[in-house]
């Protein structure tokens, strides 16, 4: 279409995930619950790792941010999501759609990352436990932690830039519940190869890295655990990694599914229930997964309680 004849709007409108008014209302009671719980349980699991001395090592230094990531990236798309469910117009302006899919995508990446990291932490805590307090540092820890902030803010940047230098004059409704790179695509009239190109290339690299030490590691802590002649110490080992594989697999299956298929597929309804899934429901069940198998964890909320109970 030529540029004269481009119609640019200020604003999208999103489909969001019904267009029945008493199924948003079931859906806004359902996801204020959710992401009350979002928050509830992340920014407990925070302020317990600060609180407590005993948890004050480097694999619960990474979960405090891995909470953080969580809370940053559910509240991108949950109070929306929440406000467009008691909306007849559910709009966002051009600028704030920009904004949001830069901030979501950003912790996203540093969530990806973080998995990353905390697998290598657990390789190194288990197969190296006598360099452990060495090799992670306060230093090296927050220089890991940096890094992953890093990348996620540039690869972020990246994408945003992409998407919107597209042009979208045909229509501004987006078949979708916020501001992601696929329905994006999907929406824009004009070239979209180099950023689909971009796409795979730069998230690949991201999930790509995750995944691959993520493996590494636990291929090399299998091994390690299986070594072991002690029983306790198998299970102790075991029980530790068991939830940071399960929150592994929960986030980096939905993200292959998500952002490694044709664009001609992205406008789906499945494709809004994965989003669903790894926007509002993953952030949820992050702390809940790490603190359910957790005896650290217990132990320190016990502690807190105990407390008090004890000063009324």
């Amino acid at each position: 279409m030529p540029v004269e004849n481009c119609t640019m709007f200020t604003d999208f409108v999103f489909l969001g995930l019904s267009s029945r008014q008493d199924v948003q209302q079931g859906l806004f009671v359902l996801f204020f619950f959710v992401y009350g719980i979002t928050l509830f349980a992340n920014l407990g699991m925070i302020l317990l790792i600060n609180a407590d001395p005993r948890l004050h090592t480097p694999m619960y230094y990474f979960l405090s941010n891995l909470s953080f990531c969580d809370v940053c990236y559910s509240s991108t798309v949950s109070p929306k999501m929440l406000a467009d469910f008691l909306s007849e117009q559910k709009r966002i302006p051009y600028n704030l759609c920009a904004i949001q899919m830069y901030f979501f995508g950003a912790f996203a990446d540093v969530e990806c990352l973080m998995l990353a990291v905390m697998a290598y932490d657990r390789y190194v805590a288990i197969c190296n436990p006598l360099l452990y307090t060495m090799a992670m540092s306060r230093r090296v820890c927050t220089q890991l932690v940096a890094i992953a902030y890093v990348v996620g803010l540039v690869d972020s940047a990246v994408h945003t830039c992409l998407t919107f230098r597209l042009s979208f004059c045909n229509s501004n409704v987006i078949n979708h519940f916020f501001c992601d790179i696929p329905p994006m695509l999907a929406l824009s009239h004009s070239d979209t190869s180099i950023n689909e190109i971009v796409m795979f290339t730069f998230i690949g690299c991201v999930v790509g890295c995750s995944i691959v030490t993520v493996l590494l590691s636990y291929s090399y802590i299998i091994t390690t655990i299986f070594r072991m002649s002690s029983t306790e110490g198998r299970y102790k080992a075991f029980s530790t990694c068991a939830s940071h594989l399960t929150a592994v697999a929960i986030f980096h299956g939905t993200l292959l599914f998500m952002y490694f298929r044709p664009s001609s597929s992205y406008s789906m309804d499945t494709d809004k229930m994965a989003s669903v899934f790894y926007t509002v429901i993953i952030p949820m069940l992050n702390p809940l997964i790490y603190s359910l198998r957790n005896k650290d964890v217990k132990g320190a909320l016990n502690k807190v309680i105990s407390t008090k109970l004890c000063f009324r």
